[in-house]
């Protein structure tokens, strides 16, 4: 009887199986009478395919920088088929398709098992084959809605499948749906799955990978159980031969932290950020040629890291580096910050305004030579300076904290001196050096009553983009134009500064003998080949910088904390300058520099300069030269170092009084120097003097036997 029942039941089940197919047969072909709907060939499917990503080009065509431009989904390249894991494409055809080879796109017999589970409901499964899949992917109006599919989409599904299955291959039908489906989230596409959720390329899938993407089409962003569940199973149906809770631990390792798509190559992200947020064009097939050399962005990227990271232990975390070509302006490397290593890999450390430091000393002194108010060897007094300023006295030190006397414009400047730059700036007035500095690209500048005398050491803020430009203004004689990160647009030119002064300052900032007084004859700014450079470290260490140029490219680089805190025991020797010359090795690495050639209306002549004991060849601008140099009326050559002028000395009341002593010093210690205290001789120079500090006002003298009064100050000592 059972038996009976058992055959009576199965040729019901076989029956309502062959009716429904037949249905959907003659529905299929009588709807409407209407032909089979035209779809697009597969080629075209694939040319319209576009990344989520933007490509950023260097200057020879090279991809540099893939940055995502399209929030609507995440695509990456279109992948073809033999480039996709054949363990993956079994998988996808076990999971979802195992009669693929076998139909012509629609699979009856699946078809019929659907038709006949909406009566059970516990039976329930899918009949859409990968075709009718694709097809649904391709027309947004094959798309079930809220719930299921209607009747009338599904006849027009299964009519798209069949027309797609007479023009379009097997492996052309598989390749685009693996392309098109969505595995998880927004990850559209075998490429952006494999790569987000694994790490891998679509060639790298193994059996465990494949079976659990096979799940993740089903139900995209289902849970982790749930997924496990069926990859489990699948696994399981596939008879694959995988080891006890190898499918659990990948599915939990991948799911159970965000995706993350890592691009391929990651060069130049803070131009990639500017140019595609600058740029007009739509969709996500961006492709922008930019003008960074693709080879050198990458060496001074490792340059700059390699360099930050071995000074950690000098507090030193963060650095940038700007490398422009002089003619065009056209930027070739631009790198933001050392990546992931950076205190802050987000911030662009070349667009941000840092303390300026010494960089801006060559500025002072070319509005100097090109105002006719000094030469390269005029003599500027190195020594203690006091300048009233609003709310007190400004008095410039050196790096070194010594002073050096009678100096030259070009030792001061190549040796980088502080009051010698002070000085001259008095000479050029703080206000027409702010708008000069305007000229040269300096943008958001204060007032020059915010800064000053101490405007000449670097007090304003600037960013590495426009202080690189500024010294490409230099290398191109004053010519000034904009740096420019794509090849479009016209360039734009004026003159900032004659080529006289700009040339000047360029031979002294190459001059290695006349840096020798700060820097030593060898370091790190003397290169094989010609330069000029300069570095600049603002209070405290904050900020580090050393930028110059050759004859065809200005390099500029940038050493501290964005955080703002001080280094420890950096100067612009040791900080920034070891990444400096070693972009400019590698720039010249197959080609040498050499000094541009002087421009008409300068002369070159040679001088003396007994005060110092000097003679040498210089340049002068035609009408300023000389011969002889002597220091001006009432310059100190021979000078008191100690006491400064306005010193106040305080006694201290725990110290008996015959045990204070003040001692002073003088530059040079002769014998035919004296100290004279309140008009009362105290000694030679040549031996230490000391003196025991009495309450009041007094003035000190130093005096040269038969020559009279060479120096003077005044201090004052106060006490109980």
């Amino acid at each position: 009887m059972k038996t009976k029942l058992r055959k009576a039941r199965n040729t019901r089940i076989l029956f309502f199986i062959v009716f429904v197919s037949f249905v959907f047969f003659v529905a299929n072909y009588l709807f409407l009478f209407q032909p089979l709907p035209g779809i697009p060939a597969f080629q075209q499917v694939r040319a319209a395919h576009l990344r989520s990503d933007g490509l950023l080009l260097d200057r020879y065509g090279e991809v540099i920088h893939e940055m995502r431009t399209d929030g609507r989904g995440r695509r990456l390249d279109w992948i073809p088929l033999k480039d996709i894991s054949p363990a993956l494409q079994s998988s996808i055809l076990a999971g979802e398709d195992h009669r693929f080879y076998r139909h012509g796109g629609v699979d009856w017999i699946s078809l019929g098992a659907a038709a006949l589970g909406a009566f059970h409901p516990s039976r329930m499964r899918g009949a859409s084959t990968i075709t009718m899949q694709l097809a649904a992917l391709l027309d947004e109006g094959l798309q079930p809605g809220k719930s299921q599919r209607s009747a009338y989409q599904k006849s027009r599904q299964i009519r798209a499948a069949r027309a797609y299955e007479k023009t379009w291959s097997k492996a052309q039908i598989l390749e685009a749906y693996l392309n098109l489906v969505t595995f998880r989230g927004e990850l559209q596409g075998i490429a952006a799955a494999a790569r987000g959720l694994f790490g891998k390329e679509p060639q790298g899938l193994n059996d465990v990978e494949g079976v659990i993407f096979t799940a993740l089409v089903r139900s995209p962003n289902a849970g982790i159980e749930s997924v496990l569940y069926r990859a489990r199973a699948l696994g399981q149906s596939m008879k694959l031969n995988l080891a006890a809770g190898e499918i659990e631990a990948a599915v939990r390792n991948s799911l159970s932290r965000p995706y993350f798509v890592r691009p391929q190559i990651a060069l130049a992200p803070h131009v990639a950020l500017r140019l595609f947020g600058e740029s007009k064009m739509t969709g996500a097939r961006e492709r922008i040629s930019c003008t960074l050399d693709g080879r050198l962005q990458n060496f001074t990227v490792e340059a700059l890291r390699h360099h930050v990271l071995s000074a950690r232990s000098q507090n030193m975390h963060d650095g940038s580096a700007l490398v422009v070509d002089n003619r065009s302006g056209e930027v070739l490397a631009y790198v933001g910050n050392i990546g992931d290593q950076s205190s802050a890999k987000y911030v662009d450390g070349i667009q941000a305004a840092r303390q300026a430091g010494s960089t801006l000393k060559p500025f002072v002194f070319a509005l100097a030579f090109e105002n006719r108010l000094i030469t390269p060897v005029s003599l500027i007094e190195d020594s203690p300076l006091d300048i009233p300023v609003p709310g007190g006295v400004y008095r410039p030190k050196n790096y070194d904290n010594i002073f050096h006397g009678a100096v030259t414009a070009r030792v001061a400047l190549a040796s980088s001196l502080n009051v010698p730059a002070v000085k001259t700036l008095n000479l050029v007035g703080v206000e027409p050096f702010v708008d000069r500095l305007r000229l040269f690209g300096f943008s958001g500048l204060e007032s020059p009553e915010f800064y000053g005398p101490s405007l000449a050491l670097g007090s304003a803020d600037v960013t590495l983009w426009n202080l690189v430009n500024a010294y490409r203004t230099l290398a191109n004689g004053g010519m000034w134009s904009p740096l420019r990160l794509t090849h479009e647009g016209e360039e734009k030119r004026q003159r900032v500064l004659s080529a006289e002064s700009a040339f000047l300052v360029a031979d002294i900032l190459s001059d290695r003998e006349s840096r020798s007084r700060t820097f030593a004859l060898e370091s790190p700014l003397s290169t094989r080949f010609w330069t000029a450079v300069k570095t600049g470290t603002s209070k405290d260490m904050r900020d580090n910088w050393c930028v110059g140029f050759s004859d065809q490219f200005t390099v500029g680089i940038w050493a501290g904390n964005f955080s703002g805190l001080p280094m420890w025991d950096v100067s612009g020797v040791t900080g920034a300058a070891p990444v400096w010359v070693e972009v400019m090795n590698w720039l010249h690495r197959n080609q040498s520099s050499h000094q541009p050639l002087p421009p008409s209306g300068l002369v070159q002549k040679t001088i003396r300069i007994p005060a110092i004991a000097q003679e040498r060849k210089d340049w002068f601008i035609a009408g300023t030269d000389t011969m002889l140099v002597e220091p001006a009326a009432g310059m100190a050559i021979s000078r008191i170092v100690y006491p400064a002028n306005g010193t106040i000395v305080a006694l201290d009341p725990d110290i008996p009084a015959n045990a204070q002593k003040m001692f002073f010093e003088a530059s040079p210690a002769t014998a035919n120097l004296e100290w004279f205290l309140d008009g009362q001789n105290i000694g030679q120079t040549a031996a230490l003097t000391s003196w025991a500090p009495q309450k009041g006002k007094h003035v000190l003298k130093l005096m040269e036997k038969g020559h009279g009064e060479l120096d003077s100050v005044g201090f004052e000592v106060r006490g109980n």
